[in-house]
């Protein structure tokens, strides 16, 4: 799902190959062993159908306050526009409250104008304006 968009599909690898696959396989288990990450998987009975990684960061800014960052949002195709993607935000939400975090964050490219509309629908506001640096290797 990572790969299944114009973006992804160019910095995301479609290959099998088990050195294609290491380096998700080595973030998988660090998130997997960091108690401050969860990897949320939505699943039809059958197949994965969307993905999220809801990271907790504490932080000094708000009196010291935690904030909830989701990431990697993604819901397959077939079942876009069924509300997955939502469930997935509002469990985030949720799970961001019970931990006593006093906000969530997103980031969103600003290509991706579809998503902008949705976390918008859903309460999000775009009061920040963020920057990356990429460090290539």
């Amino acid at each position: 799902m990572l790969a299944a968009d114009e973006l992804g599909a160019h910095r995301e690898s479609l290959e099998r190959t088990p050195e294609a696959l290491r380096p998700y396989r080595e973030a998988f288990d660090a998130i997997a062993a960091d108690a401050a990450q969860l990897l949320l998987v939505a699943a039809d009975g059958r197949r994965p159908v969307g993905t999220l990684q809801l990271s907790f960061l504490p932080g000094l800014s708000r009196r010291g306050a935690w904030r909830a960052q989701i990431e990697a949002v993604r819901v397959h195709e077939d079942f876009r526009d069924g509300g997955v993607g939502a469930w997935m935000v509002g469990w985030a939400i949720e799970e961001a409250r019970r931990r006593g975090c006093a906000l969530v964050q997103l980031t969103t490219d600003k290509s991706r104008t579809s998503a902008h509309r949705f976390y918008e629908r859903l309460g999000f506001v775009a009061s920040h304006e963020g920057m990356k640096l990429a460090l290539e290797a």
